[in-house]
């Protein structure tokens, strides 16, 4: 079994007037939700997600299949909500995060991602985005019309096409990734990445060496970098046993 360290950190920044952003850390199941609609919908929508998805925590043990169908089932909840309650009809959520499932055997990573809240991996110094926003700017520069660099200035980056709460249901994105030492996975929302650069997200994950710190080091810089939406950071080190790989 692989041992983790972690820790998280939301806050509701320096704009907004609550937070709709929702998480989910423990042993082997780590997620971050960032809920849309407003009039509390989004706080709704984000907080289904976290608990239908988090329920999953307690397999072991967990299966890659296992997060897909969670998901599924979280979609169906807000879908619920959203009839139940006609002010909440629409509303809808992102979710991405990080577990650990068991593949072939082993131990492995399993990042999954629905919307633009978004997975990186840190190792050997070096950050990586795992997950691939499900946004209309992320299109345009898949498409080669926008440049990586114009997109954090986009209009309509904040405009997602796959998102939770929808019907039909949103396909799921997952990756099963082998461990390496020294893994670090950063799982957040987009109020982190719509302040900071990715250099300045690896310049702080390489600073603090402890999670809590990392994680709370970046909530304070979104903030201090504007904080124009709730931002939430949930940083996992992979401690022991080293990965043969």
């Amino acid at each position: 079994m692989l041992t983790l360290n972690w820790g998280s950190a939301t806050d509701v920044g320096r704009v907004r007037n609550q937070n709709e952003d929702s998480l989910w850390a423990s042993e082997s199941l780590f997620l971050v939700a960032d809920g849309m609609g407003g009039h509390a919908a989004g706080e709704v929508a984000s907080g289904l997600a976290a608990t239908e998805i988090g329920r999953i925590a307690e397999s072991s043990p967990l299966h890659a299949e296992d997060i897909t169908i969670a998901i599924w089932r979280a979609n169906e909840a807000i879908l619920r909500a959203g009839h139940e309650r006609g002010d909440r009809f629409g509303l809808g959520t992102t979710v991405t995060g990080v577990a650990v499932v068991s593949a072939e055997g082993d131990d492995q990573w399993a990042v999954f991602n629905v919307g633009d809240s978004r997975v990186y991996r840190f190792t050997e110094g070096q950050l990586s985005q795992v997950t691939v926003d499900h946004s209309e700017v992320q299109e345009l520069v898949t498409a080669g019309h926008l440049r990586p660099e114009e997109a954090r200035f986009h209009p309509r980056r904040n405009v997602v096409t796959r998102s939770l709460g929808s019907d039909p249901p949103p396909i799921a994105d997952l990756w099963v990734l082998r461990p390496r030492a020294g893994d670090r996975f950063l799982v957040c929302s987009d109020g982190l990445t719509g302040e900071l650069e990715d250099a300045e997200i690896e310049q702080l994950l390489a600073e603090f060496s402890d999670p809590q710190e990392a994680a709370d080091a970046l909530v304070r810089a979104a903030n201090a970098a504007g904080g124009h939406d709730n931002v939430t950071a949930i940083v996992v080190d992979l401690v022991g046993p080293d990965p043969i790989v």
